[in-house]
């Protein structure tokens, strides 16, 4: 089938543009801040793509920041109508004991009591309670040992390609680690799938037991747009923390792991967030209301037809924004009937000549096929016009 080129100016009113963090852009990035971590992430939340990184493949120990996997998959239970936040878990001797002889965090249940799943999911999620995390894999799957079975499907499902998991609150195990890129794929995934539960990581203290604790993640007072996520500390782990930031319509996403304190895990956070805010804009691109261009439909009741492309969140680089052009390619003849969504070429997002994107390009709308007449009308004319 033949395709058609057509290239197509930006429309900076209508359609928002991108370059990758690799594209060339107008003017040089800077380098990212040089924390002092073992390794980082920091992500497009509405792209997925990675603004900076160091070693974020490294393996390393997720401490407590395992617990946002935890409540993941308590939340995907709950909105599958598997749980209720108001049934209620039995509070086992294991449980009870986590913690208890040591300075572990810890929620403060009471042996042998009754506790709904509102409350632990908030001692896991505010209080980081190493108790509030067995009892609840125990209450989810039968067994701490079977939990950590569905974490890792979980985890695989997620593309989390370099973590395994043994326990529920990410106590020290040579089996259980993880990676800056995975945890960072672990955030986005929670904010993404589970919006209305996600804004449970932005309160600042949570009280049981007449017992009030506070939330250890200092980026929430650090700046106006944190809402999250989670911190996490061994001694072999070093101090690290999951957190994103949003501000305006741009949120980002930072995996900071083996800092050397609560406060400066926070800062080099902030850091980091900064420097992608400062240099990058995460904007849509196309959708069904979008249209790019016209093109022509034979033998259907209607002659042209809109079309575009699906939704993309990409990144762009500041400074490129003006450089951006489409280039469409469609598939011709196009014969009706067209569908809704029915790929008829492909567009592509150029920078500098160069491509840096592609997508289907969709009918906007359905043409249905026209009464004989038109029919053999555009036929005549489709051979009139290839002569």
């Amino acid at each position: 089938m033949k395709k058609t080129p057509s290239l197509i100016p930006i429309l900076l009113c209508t359609f928002l543009t991108f370059a990758s963090a690799g594209a060339a852009v107008a003017a040089k990035i800077p380098d990212p801040p040089d924390v002092e971590a073992r390794s980082y992430v920091v992500m497009d939340f509405a792209s997925g793509e990675i603004l900076a990184s160091r070693e974020p493949h490294q393996r390393v120990e997720p401490a407590s920041i395992t617990k946002v996997l935890l409540a993941y998959i308590v939340y995907d239970e709950v909105a599958k109508g598997r749980l209720s936040w108001d049934e209620t878990a039995l509070i086992s001797e294991k449980a009870w004991r986590q913690g208890k002889d040591s300075s572990e965090s810890r929620m403060f249940l009471d042996l042998g009591s009754r506790v709904k799943l509102g409350d632990l999911i908030n001692g896991i999620v505010i209080q980081s309670g190493n108790d509030a995390s067995v009892a609840m894999a125990e209450h989810v799957a039968g067994s701490e040992e079977a939990f950590a079975t569905l974490m890792n499907q979980y985890a695989a499902r997620l593309g989390m390609k370099n973590s395994n998991f043994t326990n529920a609150p990410g106590m020290p195990d040579p089996e259980h680690y993880t990676t800056a890129y995975d945890i960072a794929l672990l955030g986005r995934a929670l904010i993404r799938d589970f919006p209305d539960e996600y804004k449970r990581y932005s309160v600042r203290e949570f009280t049981y037991n007449e017992i009030k604790q506070s939330n250890r993640n200092l980026l929430l007072g650090m700046d106006p747009g944190a809402d999250g996520l989670k911190t996490g500390y061994t001694s072999a782990a070093g101090y690290c923390l999951l957190s994103s930031i949003k501000r305006d319509e741009q949120r980002l996403i930072t995996a900071v792991m083996g800092t050397r304190s609560k406060r400066y895990r926070a800062q080099a956070s902030l850091e980091l967030m900064n420097w992608g805010f400062r240099f990058f804009d995460s904007v849509p691109l196309f959708g069904p209301q979008n249209p790019i261009a016209k093109v022509r439909v034979w033998k259907g009741v209607e002659p042209q037809l809109e079309v575009g492309a699906p939704t993309m969140n990409l990144l762009l680089a500041r400074g490129a924004r003006e450089k951006v052009k489409f280039k469409t390619e469609v598939d011709e003849p196009l014969l009706a009937p067209v569908a809704l969504n029915q790929s008829v070429g492909t567009v592509s997002v150029m920078l500098d000549d160069k491509p840096i994107k592609q997508a289907p390009l969709i009918a906007l709308k359905q043409i249905e096929a026209g009464s004989l007449f038109q029919r053999l009308s555009d036929q005549i004319r489709m051979w009139l016009s290839s002569n």
